[in-house]
């Protein structure tokens, strides 16, 4: 299984990325999904994901950035997606995407991490 982020990139304060995260490979189910990011000096912080369970997906985002990211999801593409909307610079990190999925047989669920993607806000 493979975790595959891009859309990072340098965009002023007020703009907007996208973010996009695929996930590959022997993937029986994913249970979750989502974004952290890890500033320059920082420890990793949660920034938004979806955790599916008997009564559907449940959607979190981390106060910072609520009102501004908008998480989604694409089933049938196992994909994630993070719109970044009135981005600050504060908000320039290394983004990671990160997923808990069971693969193989018998499906194991297990962690993933993707590689980081670079986005930077200037003032």
């Amino acid at each position: 299984v493979q975790l595959q982020a891009s859309g990072g990139g340098l965009v002023q304060a007020g703009g907007f990325l996208r973010l996009s995260c695929v996930a590959s490979g022997s993937i029986f189910s994913i249970k979750g999904m989502g974004w952290y990011r890890q500033a320059p000096g920082k420890q990793h912080e949660f920034v938004a994901g979806v955790s599916s369970g008997d009564s559907g997906d449940n959607i979190k985002y981390a106060e910072s950035v609520k009102g501004r990211f908008t998480f989604s999801r694409d089933n049938a593409k196992n994909t994630v997606y993070l719109q970044m909307a009135s981005l600050k610079p504060e908000d320039t990190a290394v983004y990671y995407c990160a997923a808990v999925i069971a693969s193989g047989i018998p499906p194991i669920r297990q962690n993933y991490w993707g590689q980081g993607t670079q986005v930077t806000v200037s003032s």
